[in-house]
């Protein structure tokens, strides 16, 4: 990393961390981007000497990766049972050190409506929104909350039955792609005005923001298939902001993952509101994609770090909750 990170592990510390597992793939709707994500882990860890080895958790039990010897986990999974607390969970239980935050912030952050609620208790800026179960009630919501209006699953990642509801008459079939992903769907006041996603490294007070992310999709439709499979979107990184605009946006975000609990890494998107230039927080994702088109690495690279480092880096940063809580008690690793 650069000498604004940790240094690079030794050989010894890496030959120290055993046997590595790259938990990829799993049974989420993202499975083909994590599979991507963690063929493109694998091969960064493997070339820096790290003896690291794929394992997809959908076709081979998590208990396997205790009989087998593994010490560590890297997860690049993506989505329900893979960000959401459970897998984490598993892995405590097993005593085996992974990559990025806990359990409890894992599920917290899945979960766009309870992480909107911390935030907003916090008095963090995110938009205002409404819980529907209906089609009926996402048609009230559009009426409360103005057009356009963002509907989209409660706990799902990549822009999945995600839909731009312009007119009343939207609502009810944007309800029901939602509610295809998740019982829970999440209507969400529109912030017209530039996206940005920022990734985040670290823990506790020694967190820090990688450089800004400024995405520009076609017709401003970031979707699943201009995110992973079209080289249509625009990033810009650095941002081209003024360097108040991303100094703001780089504090808010280390915010965002401060109040969630959040450790290791993770990625925070967020709105800059065209008419006041004001940053509205909409979500934060805690296994962020890895792929050829994703975005912590481009935000690494602009700040002189490659990819391969920044895996190694990632890694080094595995833990236990359990580990956190004897650390916090004064008594060490």
């Amino acid at each position: 990393m650069t000498q604004q990170t940790t240094q690079n592990p030794t050989p010894a510390q890496i030959a120290a961390w055993g046997k590595v597992a790259v938990l990829m793939g799993g049974s989420s709707a993202e499975r083909e981007v994590s599979l991507m994500s963690g063929g493109g882990v694998l091969q960064a860890l493997r070339s820096r000497g790290v003896d690291a080895h794929a394992f997809d958790p959908a076709q081979a039990d998590l208990c396997e990766l205790k009989s087998h010897g593994y010490r560590r986990a890297f997860i690049a999974l993506h989505g329900r049972h893979g960000e959401d607390g459970t897998v984490q969970g598993a892995l405590e239980l097993l005593g085996i050190a992974y990559t990025g935050p806990g359990v409890m912030a894992s599920s917290i952050a899945m979960d766009k409506v309870m992480t909107k609620r911390i935030w907003r208790f916090e008095g963090l800026p995110t938009p205002d929104w409404r819980l529907v179960a209906s089609s009926a009630e996402t048609a009230r919501a559009f009426q409360e909350l103005g057009a356009p209006m963002i509907v989209k699953p409660a706990r799902e990642g990549s822009t999945l039955g995600l839909t731009k509801v312009t007119s009343l008459g939207q609502c009810e079939q944007a309800y029901l792609l939602a509610a295809r992903y998740d019982p829970e769907v999440l209507c969400e006041q529109f912030i017209d005005g530039e996206e940005t996603t920022c990734p985040v490294l670290g823990q506790g007070g020694g967190a820090r923001a990688l450089p800004v992310i400024r995405i520009v999709a076609p017709q401003g439709n970031y979707d699943y298939q201009n995110k992973y499979f079209t080289d249509a979107t625009q990033y810009h990184c650095p941002s081209g902001l003024p360097a108040a605009e991303e100094r703001a946006i780089r504090e808010l975000s280390v915010r965002a993952f401060q109040t969630l609990g959040c450790r290791g890494w993770a990625r925070v998107d967020i709105m800059l509101r065209k008419s006041d230039r004001k940053p509205f927080l909409l979500e934060i994702n805690t296994s962020p994609g890895m792929t050829g088109h994703s975005l912590v690495p481009m935000a690494a690279r602009a700040e002189g770090t490659s990819y391969e480092d920044l895996c190694l880096h990632i890694l080094a940063g595995a833990s236990l909750d359990a580990l956190q809580g004897r650390e916090h008690a004064g008594e060490g690793p």
